[in-house]
């Protein structure tokens, strides 16, 4: 079931209205605390995790040093829960959840995108991919991009 439910959150894809030279390197990005995208092929079944060459960050502060020291990944693959804590909580993600978290998780991570291309007038990358095991806070960066996409094309 938990699986099914993941599966069932399909990758963003960014349609864009026109071809934009963001000037950043081509590389995909894969955020999570110790898995490696084979893992993440072998419960998903998604080929881009064999296909593709990832740059693998462990950490919210990893993830915005290397996103503000190469630009924008092309591809971006998203796990929520990124310390020990974060797994004790999953039954009960929400806000204050997320107001409370020591170390920051992958929705941080989101969030902290959204505002990233705001403040510089970026696109998100073209992919943006989930694929935590944390079913709740997998919907909740899902829901995070969608309401922005939404918010862009309004």
């Amino acid at each position: 079931m938990l699986r099914q439910e993941i599966a069932n959150l399909k990758p963003l894809k960014i349609i864009r209205k026109h071809i934009v030279d963001r000037g950043d390197n081509i590389y995909n990005l894969f955020l999570d605390d110790f898995r490696v995208p084979a893992d993440a092929f072998n419960y998903l079944g998604n080929p881009i995790y064999l296909k593709k060459d990832w740059v693998i960050v462990r950490s919210y502060d990893e993830f915005v040093k290397y996103i503000e020291e190469n630009g924008l990944p092309e591809v971006i693959s998203f796990d929520h829960d990124l310390a020990d804590f974060h797994y004790d909580v999953q039954d009960h993600v929400d806000q204050d959840y997320y107001d409370l978290c020591e170390e920051k998780t992958g929705y941080h991570c989101a969030k902290w995108l959204v505002n990233y291309c705001i403040d510089n007038k970026k696109e998100l990358p073209q992919t943006i991919m989930i694929h935590s095991m944390n079913v709740v806070g997998s919907k909740n960066i899902d829901s995070l991009f969608k309401s922005y996409i939404k918010f862009l094309n309004s």
